[in-house]
Parts: C-alpha cells; sequence; structure tokens
C-alpha cells in the first residue's frame, strides 16, 4: 500500500528534472513512477508544472539555543527552515551558552531543542583550545563533525585556536572520524576598522586574509590526514588554493553562501548593517568568480550561515554592528533568482543546496528524491514572484537585508518524512556515525 504520491512534471531527480510520480510508504520513498502511472494511493497530490524539489539541507546554521534564545531558537528556527524548503539543518556549536564543546553542553542542548523541532536536526561539536579530549566523545554521541575558527568569533566563549591547537585538533579528528569545518581568515592579516563605513569594514577584512588561511587548512590536512570543509568562502582568491589541493588528493571540499551570490558591496547601503557579516560581502566581479567556482565544482554547497541577533545589535555602525545575516527562510528564492538569471537549472541549485551538503556531512537518507531515502520534499513555484517583507518571516528578528526585494520562485508545501510540516513540530534529531 503507497501512503502518498506526488506527481509533477518537474520533478527533480538525482539524474535530472523529469517528469515522474513519487510514491510514499511511510515515512520514505518507495518509488519513482512514470507522471500518469495508476497508482493507489492514499493521497494523490498533482502539482503538475509546479516543480517537486528534495528538501534542501542547510549543514551551517547557528541557532543559538540555549543561552540566546531570544536571538533565535529551535522553533522559529526550524519553523523559517520548513516555510523555506529547507528539511534538515546542522546546529553551529555556537552562539549558544553553553556552546557545543563537550558533551555535557551538547546533552543541555538536547533537552532545550527536545519537543521544538519542524525540521530535522543534526549537530556540529566545537574544537576550542584545551578540549582536544572532548572531541572523540562527542563524535561518540553523535555531533557529525566539528567546527572552529583561525580568528576570533565574536563570542568570548568559543576561541579560536592557534596553529598548533588546530594542527593538535585535526589529528584527532583524523582519528575519530567526521569532519572539521574552518572559519578561515588569517587573524595576522585583518585589521579593526577605520571608521563606520561599509568600505572602512570591508577594507579591514581582505580577501588575502582568506586566501592565506585556507592554504594553511589544505597544510595541515595533508599533514594530518584529516577531512577538512572551508566554510562560508567570500573571496574567489580562495578558489586557486583549494583547486590545486584537491587536485593533489587533499580531502578538502568548501562552501558559500546566499549573500554571497546575491549581494554586492557596490549596492551595500550606508548604515544597513543587516549586511553585515564575516567574512563579509565582496565585489560584483568577485560575486561572478564565486559563481564561476560553483560551476567548476571548486565551491561544491550552498547553505545559509543563518547567524541572526536581536535588531538592538545592529547599530548603523560597520565597526560596531554584530556580524552575521539572517537568510534560512530566504535562501531558496535567494539562490534561485541569481542562479537562474544566469542561465543554471533548478537541478543545480539541488545539487548546491541539498545532494552536496548531505554527502559533504554524511548524512544518510538525505538530499535527493530516490528510493529509500526519507520523503523530504518541497513543492516549489520557480516563476512566481516572492516579495520579502521581514516581518512576515518566521526567524525571531525580523532583520534581513532581503527586506523590501522581490525574490523568484515561492515554496508552497514542505512535507518531512512524507508528512506535510505544519505547527506541530514533528522533526527530529539526527546522530552521526556512532
Amino acid at each position: 500500500m503507497i501512503d502518498l504520491v506526488i506527481r509533477s512534471r518537474r520533478t527533480v531527480t538525482p539524474e535530472g528534472e523529469r517528469a515522474a510520480a513519487v510514491a510514499v510508504r511511510g515515512e520514505k520513498i518507495a518509488g519513482l513512477y512514470d507522471y500518469a502511472a495508476p497508482l493507489d494511493a492514499a493521497e494523490d497530490i498533482d502539482l503538475r508544472d509546479l516543480a517537486l524539489l528534495p528538501g534542501l539541507v542547510d549543514t551551517h546554521v547557528h541557532v543559538n539555543e540555549p543561552g540566546r534564545t531570544h536571538w533565535e531558537g529551535f522553533g522559529s528556527a526550524t519553523r523559517a527552515a520548513a516555510a523555506g524548503g529547507v528539511t534538515t539543518i546542522l546546529d553551529m556549536p555556537l552562539n549558544s551558552l553553553p556552546p557545543t564543546v563537550n558533551v555535557p553542553a551538547f546533552e543541555a542542548k538536547l533537552r532545550a531543542a527536545e519537543g521544538q523541532c519542524h525540521v530535522d536536526v543534526g549537530f556540529w561539536g566545537g574544537a576550542v583550545p584545551g578540549n582536544v579530549k572532548d572531541l572523540a566523545p562527542l563524535r561518540e554521541r553523535g555531533v557529525y563533525g566539528f567546527k572552529c575558527f583561525m580568528s576570533p568569533s565574536g563570542v568570548e566563549e568559543f576561541p579560536p585556536l592557534g596553529d598548533s591547537e588546530l594542527r593538535e585538533a585535526l589529528a584527532e579528528v583524523a582519528a575519530v572520524g567526521g569532519v572539521m569545518v574552518v572559519h578561515a581568515e588569517d587573524p595576522a592579516l585583518l585589521l579593526e576598522p577605520a571608521g563606520p563605513t561599509y568600505r572602512e569594514f570591508l577594507e579591514s577584512r581582505p580577501g588575502e586574509s582568506e586566501r592565506s588561511a585556507v592554504a594553511r587548512v589544505v597544510e595541515l590536512a595533508a599533514l594530518t590526514g584529516a577531512r577538512v570543509h572551508i566554510l562560508h568562502v567570500s573571496s574567489a582568491s580562495c578558489l586557486e588554493v583549494l583547486e590545486s589541493a584537491r587536485a593533489e588528493g587533499v580531502a578538502v571540499t568548501a562552501e558559500t553562501c546566499p549573500h554571497y551570490l546575491t549581494l554586492a558591496a557596490e549596492r551595500v547601503p550606508e548604515g544597513a548593517t543587516a549586511y553585515k557579516c564575516c567574512p563579509p560581502i565582496r565585489s560584483e566581479a568577485n560575486r561572478d568568480l564565486l559563481w564561476d567556482g560553483l560551476a567548476r565544482g571548486v565551491l561544491s554547497c550552498v547553505v545559509s550561515d543563518h547567524s541572526p541577533s536581536t535588531a538592538d545589535l545592529k547599530v548603523p555602525d560597520f565597526a560596531a554592528a554584530w556580524g552575521g545575516i539572517a537568510s534560512l527562510q530566504l535562501e531558496l528564492p535567494a539562490v534561485w533568482t541569481e542562479a537562474s538569471r544566469r542561465g543554471y537549472g533548478l537541478g543545480d541549485v539541488v545539487r548546491w543546496m541539498s545532494a552536496n551538503p548531505a554527502t559533504m556531512a554524511e548524512i544518510s537518507g538525505k538530499g535527493g528524491i530516490k528510493p529509500g531515502n526519507d520523503a523530504d520534499l518541497v513543492a516549489f513555484d520557480p516563476a512566481a514572484d516572492n516579495p520579502v517583507d521581514a516581518a512576515r518571516l518566521h526567524h525571531k528578528n525580523p532583520v534581513t537585508p532581503y527586506h523590501g526585494r522581490v525574490l523568484k520562485g515561492a515554496v508552497l508545501t514542505t512535507w518531512l518524512r512524507g508528512r506535510p510540516v505544519d505547527d506541530v513540530p514533528h522533526g527530529r534529531f539526527l546522530l552521526g556515525e556512532q
């Protein structure tokens, strides 16, 4: 017996876009059939020319609960995720209090999230000075890998790793499995902004700081045998380093974010600190090169780096404001708006935002419409105009650089393991290899 059939003439599968009927039994995809195939199911939904996508997998989300729940929380973040077609998130170990740097802190996070999650949630552990002994227990408890900074994180409780500490942590990650995901900016090349303007903020975090840090991560990955993933690449100067490392067999992957692909420094209004993030949004020419890096596979993932705060921390001074962009609900239409303009298809977007993040983090059963996977599905209208009103988003704090823009594409329905996401949370915790 089939519980649910969803038909679409634009079903995006790992083999490409096709007319198909997706059969769901229980929580899993039972099979793919011809679009008009007669199937005996309890419910049969025909999307016609609307697209059917796999749920997105966002491996870079700062939920901030417990401790900074007034910034964001599991209830609001996962509701926003579902509204944006994201069915799986991995939570970052900061900016929660305590940060997820040992098993007791992880248990506190699980208790805080229990019963609140509208989508499935997995977790990163944190690598900070002095906690190498905690990495193996965290991995055994179920984190997918570990997050570290090479430069100050912005919060005192999550300090960066120095060079020798990073090497030691990478050796441990090589031993216990998983991946080290790295905020790669060289602190020696970062400056204090000379003033409050966006230009001065941008000049304080040059692209060379990213390139230098990525080069060092690559060297240490080669030395230790650890698998590494470079977070939120904003500078195209990193692409050559990444491409060379991969050609030499180093186990390195990299991501970029919707704001680096859709926004540009030349168009950041003065005082509009909703645009502030670290590393920063760079030039239009740099943005074009990031798209080229995606097309060539040097950058494999597009994830949100959803890093919200309360509105009062976004003071109109780029030197003083909190750095982080809230975009979890908007990442799919934001990327689709620019991708479609540049001639990319829904299959490309799904690869960057669903399949590749699931592969990078080794999240089983996610990332594609294929038999045996979880029935995480999204009805998407790729032609719809989508005007952004920050006040109508599910994010806890209505601050976004996309406010007032008209994006392309709208999520109509999100199914998590075969059930539509609604006001009653039915997400689960995902735990990595144990």
